[in-house]
Formats: structure tokens, sequence, C-alpha cells
């Protein structure tokens, strides 16, 4: 019989995971305390937070640490991230968090090569800023138009290649990895340094993808009903730079779809 803590070596995904704030957006906007709770209670401790939902940073950094919890990232809009980096730093360290993430380039579809060099651009002077001034990581969040074919791989490719790595890291959605066709355990092993953030979300099976970038939020299924294939993920992560897990379940299923995900975690062997 095994014991316990060989029970535990034998998990592949052995820690529990944080929560993106979106996660449960319609709660927040309630009860941001009160969601809080509901968070801690299913055992999470770690969020990314994508919104203040009309409080103060200070304010949700209290709430936080009554309760033993900690934003590791913040999420922030592309725009606030150029025009108002210092404010958003401010944010950031006082919430807690090491990193900023940004999740959209606006852009004129399809994404093309130009608007990725000048998302590249930005992204090594905000994240410039933010290492040396305020001791904080930018991430960039794929959300599936990158993908684009470009030369011998994608415009995705490019952004990461024209971003320096001491300046710039990535947070990788694997939903939004999978949607444009792409194979997120084969995305981790090519740039196995370059992310540091992930999103745990599962495809409904029968959903065919493609580079919009958006799908009906009821597509999101608690993790292992979808397509992905999460077990070669989760061993790909495991021999990145991946720091911190969040599951983000964009349905208007969450109560149920939640606890299913975080049961099927502990699980998996």
């Amino acid at each position: 019989m095994a014991t316990a803590a060989q029970a535990t070596d034998d998990q592949l995904f052995p820690q529990t995971p944080g929560v993106v704030s979106f996660t449960y957006r319609r709660e927040f906007e309630r009860d941001v305390a009160g969601t809080l709770d509901h968070i801690r209670s299913l055992g999470m401790t770690d969020i990314e937070l994508s919104n203040l939902f009309g409080r103060t940073a200070a304010d949700i950094r209290t709430l936080l640490d009554e309760r033993g919890m900690h934003c590791s990232s913040y999420g922030v809009g592309y725009a606030d991230l150029q025009d108002s980096t210092d404010a958003v730093a401010a944010a950031a360290k006082t919430l807690g968090a090491r990193f900023v993430r940004v999740a959209w380039v606006p852009h004129e579809p399809p994404f093309d090569h130009r608007q990725a060099l000048d998302a590249a651009a930005a992204f090594n002077r905000v994240g410039s800023r933010l290492r040396s001034e305020h001791n904080l990581t930018l991430c960039y969040h794929n959300h599936g138009y990158e993908f684009v074919p470009h030369g011998g791989g994608t415009l995705f490719d490019l952004i990461i290649q024209n971003t320096d790595p001491a300046e710039v890291g990535f947070e990788l959605d694997i939903l939004w990895t999978f949607f444009p066709g792409q194979d997120p355990a084969q995305l981790l092993r090519r740039y196995p340094d370059r992310f540091h953030l992930m999103h745990l979300k599962d495809l409904r099976r029968g959903v065919v993808g493609d580079l919009s970038g958006s799908t009906a939020r009821e597509n999101d299924v608690a993790l292992g009903d979808g397509q992905l294939n999460l077990p070669d993920i989760l061993r790909a992560a495991r021999e990145s730079s991946i720091e911190h897990y969040y599951i983000e379940d964009e349905s208007p299923s969450t109560a149920d779809q939640v606890p299913r995900s975080l049961a099927y975690l502990a699980l998996l062997r």
C-alpha cells in the first residue's frame, strides 16, 4: 500500500492552483469579500486579479491578507500598461503581485506582422521600466489571434523571438493556444524559459477553433471534460519556468465546474 508521501510523489499536479478573478467576475461585482471567502473555502489562496471591482488596491490587499491569500499577478489593459505604467506598477506592488499581465493587443483583424512587431517593441519598452524601476515582471497572455502562420512558425513565435527574455515573460493560456490549432505542450517545450504563468482551461469536445480569439463562454468546460491533453501539458510545464497556475473558467457554470476541475487535478497521476 502506498504511503501518503508516495501518493503525493505520484501526483502529476501536487499543488493547489490559483484562480483568475475573471472566473468569478459576476460574484466579485456583487460581493468582493464574500467571493474571496468562497475561493478560500475551495482551498485556493493564489489569485490573479484582472479587476479591482470598484475597490482600491489597498482595500483588496487588506481583504487578501485577512484571509491568508495573495495576489501574484495583476492584469491590466494594453493602453494602461503603456500610458499609466507607474500607476499600474504602484497598484501591482500594493496588491503584492510580482507579475503584471496584459492579455490583448488592440488590432485590426487579421493580426499581422507589423502589429506583432509593434507589440513586441511596446512589451520590451514597458517591461524594461517595470523591471528596472519597480522590480516587476511583465507577462503577455496569448489569446489565439497571434498564431497566424509566419515564416516557419507563427506571429506568436515572432513576438517571443523579438522580446528580450530579461524584460518580457509570457502567460500561456492553454485554451487560447489549442483553439487556433497549436499544441500547448509543444509550445512549452519550444520555449521552456519564457513562460512564467499559466491559465488552466479546457475546451468543449466537438468545438472547432479558429484565429478569432473568441468562442462562446459555454465552451469552457471543467478540466478533463474537454479536448486538451492536460497530462502532457502539465508534464511539459513541470520542465518549464512556469511559477503560477490559475484556473480560468469563463462559463456560467463555475459553481459546478471549478470544484470538478480541482478534483481532476488532484487525481492526476
